[in-house]
């Protein structure tokens, strides 16, 4: 290893590898198959002049039309800053509505306009078509596994939010056998 000295702090001239203790294919092909998995949606949104954040707010605003602004910063893990910068957007431009809550004049509601359902929509479809040609690879039992393996690598704390946007995960809940808020 040949190692220059910069301001008194060495440059390492070899790679991370396997012999730093860690196996980095996984972490690789996490990172490749994420930034293949949103080229085609960021390539629809850059028409639009919006990035991620506009999609994952159109994502889980149709996801869950009605939804309070607290519960989507709790599901983005943004700040109220950043959400209301994107919100504005798609307010503006007909994607979103926002509604006062009926009970709690506090609340706002969010619902996604027609326009904005097809544009969630055609986003999915395309990010559904890469992972069903990938299924397609794998023997068929893989599907169960690969959602296994996902739905494990999210924080404990987090799980409750994806069972409750997909109920039929009922076969990875003995992940979460101490876990039964997520039925509330």
């Amino acid at each position: 290893m040949v190692e220059k000295e910069v301001d008194c702090d060495p440059l390492i001239t070899t790679p991370m590898s396997e012999n730093d203790g860690i196996s980095f294919e996984m972490i690789e092909l996490l990172f490749f198959a994420y930034r293949d998995f949103v080229a085609d949606p960021d390539a629809m949104l850059a028409s639009l002049s919006y990035g991620r954040a506009h999609h994952r707010v159109l994502h889980f605003v149709n996801r869950t039309p009605g939804i309070t602004v607290a519960n989507l910063l709790e599901i983005l893990k943004i700040t109220k800053q950043s959400l209301a910068r994107v919100l504005k957007q798609l307010i503006e431009d007909g994607y979103i509505a926002q509604v006062t809550g009926e009970t709690d004049r506090r609340q706002r509601l969010l619902y996604p306009t027609q326009k904005g359902r097809t544009l969630a929509l055609e986003i999915s479809k395309c990010q559904a078509r890469r992972i069903e040609e990938a299924l397609k690879t794998l023997p068929e039992e893989t599907g169960k596994a690969s959602k296994t393996f996902l739905y494990a690598m999210i924080e404990p704390q987090g799980r409750p939010i994806i069972q409750r946007l997909n109920h039929g995960l009922n076969a990875l809940h003995a992940l979460d056998k101490s876990d039964t808020d997520w039925r509330d």
